[in-house]
This record gives C-alpha cells, sequence and structure tokens, in this order.
C-alpha cells in the first residue's frame, strides 16, 4: 500500500509545473516556467499504513457583491451533535462549520443531474495526493479496518455510497491541481478521449451526484486569482453536469497568508455549493494535524472510538468528509 501511494505522489512536482499551460481555457495560466528561487512544496512523505505512529507532531474580486452564505446549520467539529451556526461572510471562513448542510440550490443541482442520468449513489473524488483511494476515504470498504465508535449511524452513508469509497478516480493524482485537472493533457490515455480533462473523463465513467474537491498544491509565486479562476471553471463544470461540488479547505498554510483557503471559501459562497471545512476540523490537533514539514498530515489508523489515534489528521479527515456524505445523502432525501 505504501508502495502505491509513493507512486501516485511520484509526479508530484511535474503537472503543477506545466499543466497550466496546456490548458488553453485561460488568458491568465500560468506561464511554463516558475520564478526563478520561488519557494517549492516539501517532498511526499513516506507513510505504511500497517506501522502505527508512537508520537504526534505537536483576491479575486467577485463579479458582483458577494451576498451568498452557508444557508442552514452544520456540524462543528467530529462530534455528533447538530447546532445552528451563525450566517457568516467568506471573509470569516475560518469560523464557518466542518460540515455542511445541502442548501436549496445545491439540491437543485442534483436534481437536475438525476435527470441527466447521473447515479445518485455515486460520487467522485478530484485533486492531489491527499485524496489517493489508499488514504483516502477507501478504508470504509474494508471491514474490520475502521470502526465508528459513536458514529454507528454513519454505516448507512458507507452502505448507500458503496463503489463511491475505494474507487481510483481518473481525477485525482499526486501534484494534481486546479489547472492540471482542467487540461487534456494529464488525462489517463486508455481511459479517456483525446479531448477530455481528467475531470470530465472522471464524470463520463463515474456519473457522479456529488465530487470532493480538494486541492491542497498550486504552482509556486502564482497569484490565488489564477487559482480561484480555475477552481470557479472546476464549479462550473459540475454544476453543468449536475454534479453537486463540495469544495474542501486545506489543512496547511504553506503560502503563508491562508489566502488559497480564503479563495476555496469565496468560490463556495458564491455559487452557494457545500464548503467542507477541513482546516478547522484538525485545528485542535498537535500541530494543527500536520508533521514536521506542515504539510502532509499525521497519521493513524481510522478507528475513530481511540482518542489517541483521534488526535492525528488522517483519521479525522476520513471521519469528517463521511460525514459531510453523510448530510448530502440526508440533504437530497428530506422533504422540502
Amino acid at each position: 500500500m505504501a508502495a502505491k501511494f509513493r507512486d501516485a505522489i511520484g509526479l508530484m512536482f511535474l503537472p503543477v509545473a506545466i499543466a497550466a499551460i496546456m490548458i488553453g481555457v485561460s488568458s491568465t495560466a500560468p506561464s511554463p516556467t516558475a520564478p526563478v528561487g520561488a519557494p517549492t512544496q516539501p517532498g511526499p512523505a513516506t507513510l505504511d499504513p500497517n506501522i502505527e505512529p508512537t508520537e504526534y507532531l505537536p483576491t479575486l474580486p467577485p463579479t458582483a457583491p458577494i451576498v451568498n452564505t452557508p444557508t442552514a446549520a452544520a456540524t462543528q467539529a467530529v462530534g455528533s451533535t447538530t447546532t445552528p451556526a451563525p450566517t457568516l461572510s467568506p471573509a470569516e471562513w475560518q469560523s464557518w462549520s466542518v460540515v455542511p448542510v445541502l442548501s436549496l440550490r445545491a439540491r437543485s443541482i442534483y436534481e437536475r443531474g438525476l435527470e441527466l442520468g447521473n447515479d445518485p449513489q455515486a460520487f467522485s473524488k478530484v485533486g492531489d495526493c491527499q485524496n489517493v483511494e489508499s488514504y483516502f476515504l477507501a478504508v470504509f470498504e474494508k471491514p474490520g479496518e475502521y470502526r465508528l465508535g459513536e458514529h454507528t449511524e454513519l454505516q448507512e452513508t458507507i452502505d448507500y455510497f458503496k463503489g463511491s469509497f475505494s474507487r481510483d478516480s481518473l481525477a485525482v493524482r499526486g501534484g494534481f491541481n486546479v489547472a492540471s485537472v482542467l487540461s487534456p493533457f494529464w488525462a489517463d490515455r486508455a481511459m479517456c478521449e483525446d479531448s477530455e480533462s481528467p475531470l470530465a473523463c472522471e464524470f463520463r465513467h463515474q456519473q457522479p451526484s456529488f465530487a470532493i474537491i480538494s486541492m491542497e498544491t498550486w504552482w509556486s509565486g502564482k497569484p490565488v486569482v489564477e487559482y480561484e479562476g480555475y477552481l470557479r471553471q472546476i464549479v462550473e463544470y459540475s454544476i453543468e453536469r449536475g454534479t453537486v461540488p463540495i469544495l474542501a479547505t486545506k489543512a496547511d498554510n504553506w503560502e503563508g497568508d491562508h489566502r488559497l483557503n480564503a479563495a476555496i471559501v469565496r468560490v463556495a459562497a458564491d455559487y452557494d455549493v457545500p464548503l467542507w471545512n477541513f482546516w478547522l476540523a484538525v485545528q485542535p490537533l498537535p500541530g494543527h494535524g500536520l508533521t514536521e514539514d506542515a504539510f502532509h498530515l499525521s497519521y493513524a489508523r481510522n478507528f475513530f472510538d481511540d482518542p489517541v489515534r483521534m488526535q492525528s489528521a488522517w483519521p479525522v479527515r476520513n471521519l469528517t468528509a463521511l460525514q459531510v456524505l453523510d448530510a448530502m445523502r440526508r440533504g437530497v432525501n428530506s422533504e422540502q
């Protein structure tokens, strides 16, 4: 499994460096050469899921005024209690709830997707190395390798989306960023048509009703305006396909001022789509859930009834992502 993970992230930087110039969809696409002396992200960590850790490490201006804000209550953390959350602006993103509730806008996207033939019990993952199936969500299709603890109500959602958790998404690869997933250059030629981007290819094969979009990496030195522009294209394409995009904040602050997370929340607010505030979920953890390189997530097995393991980021990531999917399932199946 560790070898598979290393293979998945072995090309972490090559897509980041040139994908944007291959995409041909934006006049603001990044140039092919990164600035000389620009900082680079830390290299991939070698993680072995069979080894248990013994220590835990301590703007784009909108085209119109942003008026869309979270429309319903959400769970604030990993706990099982749902409480009303205040209406917050995107500038207050650090206080946005971890788990959203499906908005009327998102529900309308979902219902249009059903008309287009999307599978109500399918979701896709779109992202980089923190979304590869070896570590992210696939455990829920491996009985005995996870324990729900007090979250037994989530088993219904595990059963509902069976098959999507362990899917090796065509829109996930180590080093992918918001430009890469829109570029046909990076599509799997064995699975995708010549003109298809990884995103389009994944959606054609999976026909998902939901897509978890989690993009931690970006091209060092490039402005957030470009990141946000590409993210908006991903969201718009998803909406066009009737797939509800679930945007995720990231745990790290590699850029130094949280500008990528701020951009992610702006986009979620503008389009009134679900926001999984993973950043908030890991704030109580030692080192805010990050290893010494301040980028990779701390690891432990997915036993949610073990308070020691729950001091690491990976089980929190898997649990809160499952809680988000549970909220989406309940939202689309509830009476309006």
